[in-house]
């Protein structure tokens, strides 16, 4: 049997995972990883800041697939076969241990992504694995074999795997809607929120737990918040947003938002500590004195929205500054106008349909032998490792399937 050729597009993290698993896997198969940028796993290197969160330590499937927007019934299977343990067990395989945080987040213990990458590129190198950056694929013929139309010319592969990452304009998807594959239109997923009227000018870098909700909605996220110099980030607003992503765009990213800055506390009971401050106090001045364990400095700036002089004096604050600076700290308002992707980070909604997809095999259900994975399916996870492990898992699926396909 002559040795079977084997295209993977796009060079990220599941292309390499792909192609690496199904070298291990079908050893006589020629692979290619075409990229069209000239550099590959460019998000695994930028990804946690450098450090690459490469998947969350949530092992019961079930609750990892809830962590999933879009996808969540893809992943409940998927998930069955290679899951965030699989995930771990793999890379220690290959010489790379991984650590957990107190949020559960997995990263390399040496806290660098650059031992993901290297231990990618050792794997290629090992297996024999073709790298080709800056091929763009602008057709693909699909038959007995697939015909690419590349920048090199047109080439013949007997298998593609499509991981060409999320596209932000549904322009970017016309090559794959012309093989009659359909796409669910890509909006953004996993941004910050600009405020325009940013009420909270100084305070960049401060961050502190909050509840937000967004107006005339059901989406509400509890969690850490970051101060930034164009509005708000961290990972409430990140959640927010992957769970808001199409309700957001529907409002072109322009809403009043509600923060409750004492999460963890009944705003009656916000308001009596408050009141019991008076009198335990008394002679203690309000800026000096902070309550509820809140950064001095976004103390300092609360009780100056609320109007209570800096210098005043516990026993001297009115029921009505207790009332609104309740209000303030349980029920804080914010007009959101527009988001702030990070390009390198960029998280989509959308891609392409899961109806298109079997989700034992991810096997194309119209095209024999083209297997999808990664971002450009229509799924994407919350922050905190779960966009790579849908990487690692569907990357594994597709080269396990096509491997049986080829050694049965």
């Amino acid at each position: 049997m002559k040795s079977k050729k084997v295209a993977v597009i796009g060079g990220g993290a599941a292309g390499f995972f792909f192609a690496i698993n199904l070298a291990e896997k079908c050893p006589g198969a020629q692979i290619s990883i075409i990229e069209k940028s000239p550099r590959f796993l460019s998000k695994v290197k930028v990804s946690g800041g450098g450090r690459c969160n490469v998947t969350n330590a949530t092992f019961v499937n079930s609750k990892m697939a809830d962590q999933y927007p879009r996808g969540k019934n893809l992943l409940k299977k998927i998930l069955e076969q290679f899951n965030a343990q699989s995930t771990v067990d793999w890379f220690e395989q290959r010489g790379v241990t991984l650590k957990t945080e107190p949020d559960n987040r997995m990263f390399p213990s040496t806290d660098s992504s650059e031992t993901i990458i290297l231990c990618f590129q050792e794997n290629v190198r090992r297996l024999g694995i073709l790298l080709r950056p800056n091929q763009e694929v602008h057709k693909i013929e699909p038959g007995p074999t697939f015909n690419l139309h590349v920048a090199d010319g047109q080439e013949e592969y007997d298998a593609v795997f499509l991981a060409s990452g999320g596209k932000t304009k549904l322009e970017a998807y016309d090559w794959i809607q012309e093989l009659g594959i359909a796409v669910e239109p890509p909006i953004p997923s996993l941004f910050t929120f600009n405020l325009p009227k940013h009420p909270f000018k100084g305070l960049e870098g401060v961050a502190l737990p909050a509840t937000v909700k967004l107006e005339k909605s059901k989406l509400l996220e509890t969690g850490p918040l970051l101060f930034t110099h164009w509005g708000l980030s961290g990972p409430v607003i990140l959640r927010l947003s992957a769970w808001g992503a199409k309700e957001m765009a529907d409002r072109n990213y322009e809403l009043t938002a509600f923060f409750n800055f004492v999460p963890d506390m009944p705003q009656q009971k916000v308001r009596d500590t408050l009141t019991e401050r008076r009198t335990s106090a008394r002679l203690k001045t309000i800026a000096a004195n902070r309550e509820f364990q809140l950064p001095s400095r976004f103390w300092e700036k609360m009780t100056d929205l609320a109007e209570i002089p800096a210098g005043m004096k516990w026993m001297d604050v009115s029921n009505q500054k207790i009332n609104k600076l309740t209000e303030l700290l349980t029920n804080f308002p914010m007009e959101v106008k527009g988001k702030t992707t990070f390009k390198e980070e960029f998280v989509t909604c959308g891609g392409i349909s899961l109806q298109e997809i079997n989700p034992q095999t991810m096997e194309c259900n119209k095209i024999p032998n083209l297997y999808v994975g990664g971002e450009v399916l229509d799924v994407d996870g919350i922050t905190g490792g779960f966009n790579f492990q849908s990487a690692w898992s569907t990357a594994w699926v597709a080269a396990n399937a096509l491997s049986n396909k080829w050694n049965s």
